[in-house]
């Protein structure tokens, strides 16, 4: 589907990047994460700060307890076409 997505972490530092190389935006993503619980969207390359068309997740999404991709956790995303995002656990 050529979507891509790894977790980054350092100095106590959580981070999940996703990008997404088709022209084609993916509403109903389900994605695995590390933790359940709010992720804020800190980077969203289709915002239209960068002149995209603002498609996205509201500053954020909810991992609930059901594994995924082989995380504990995982979320549903909307990914805008051609673009990335960078999620973080909220309050880390």
């Amino acid at each position: 589907s050529s979507v891509y997505a790894w977790i980054r972490r350092g100095g106590g530092e959580l981070a999940v990047v996703v990008l997404n190389l088709t022209p084609v935006p993916r509403h109903g993503y389900r994605l695995g994460l590390p933790l359940a619980g709010r992720w804020e969207e800190a980077l969203n390359s289709d915002s239209d700060h960068y002149g995209g068309s603002n498609l996205g997740n509201m500053g954020g999404v909810v991992a609930s307890a059901e594994p995924w991709h082989g995380q504990p956790a995982s979320a549903v995303l909307t990914l805008p076409p051609l673009s990335g995002l960078i999620l973080h656990p909220q309050g880390k």
